[in-house]
């Protein structure tokens, strides 16, 4: 009896990480918000032993804090820590693109095709972000997937989650959301092409871009 309900249990914490963790990155939570136990136990259907599991899961991940003796809170958004996260993202998703450039095969390149398509035609109204975000997503980690580290990947992943946060917090600027589209196809010239530092630095110059939106969800 035990063992299959510490795997329950287990599964459910796992299923609230998840749901979290697109509701944290995605803005349903304020920043600096103490997120009330009762509450979330009510909104994830879940009971709290998995949901402590989960809470403190992401308190490891960073996308929440937690407090000595008073439970946890969401991360409040800080200029400094934006600067941090964006130039990590440089140095890593750069590097990342360097060598999965060099290394990806043909079905690498089908995918990316497959992923940059599905992306352009995807629709960018408030009711179908969510998606857009998903296939977003999905073709930033297609375009580095061959790099051949699975740390390296761990690392990028979790990166992402907390730009993003700015990101989504951020009034949107559509004049800068045109050039960014345009350099995901772009990005995938460059990649097809194997030139690697063409492609590194117009990797660049898109997170830079992208920190520019972010940076309004700090003012």
């Amino acid at each position: 009896m035990g063992v299959p309900q510490r795997k329950e249990s287990a599964t459910t914490a796992s299923r609230v990480f998840d749901a979290m963790r697109h509701d944290l990155v995605n803005g349903r939570f304020a920043a600096g918000e103490k997120v009330a136990i009762n509450g979330l136990k009510e909104q994830y259907q879940v009971g709290l032993s998995p949901l402590r599991e989960a809470l403190n899961r992401l308190a490891a991940y960073g996308l929440l804090v937690q407090e000595n003796q008073r439970g946890f809170r969401v991360p409040r958004l800080d200029r400094h820590e934006l600067d941090d996260v964006a130039g990590m993202r440089r140095e890593l998703e750069g590097m990342a693109l360097e060598r999965a450039i060099l290394k990806g095969d043909a079905e690498w390149e089908s995918e990316l095709l497959a992923a940059a398509h599905r992306l352009k035609r995807a629709d960018l109204s408030p009711t179908q972000v969510d998606e857009w975000e998903r296939l977003h997503a999905r073709f930033h980690s297609t375009l580095v997937a061959p790099c051949g580290s699975v740390w390296l990947l761990r690392f990028i992943d979790q990166l992402h989650d907390q730009f993003d946060r700015y990101r989504r917090m951020a009034p949107g600027v559509p004049a800068v959301r045109k050039i960014l589209d345009e350099q995901h196809g772009q990005l995938v010239e460059l990649a097809l092409e194997r030139d690697v530092k063409a492609a590194r630095a117009l990797l660049e110059d898109h997170i830079d871009r992208s920190y520019e939106v972010a940076l309004g969800s700090c003012k």
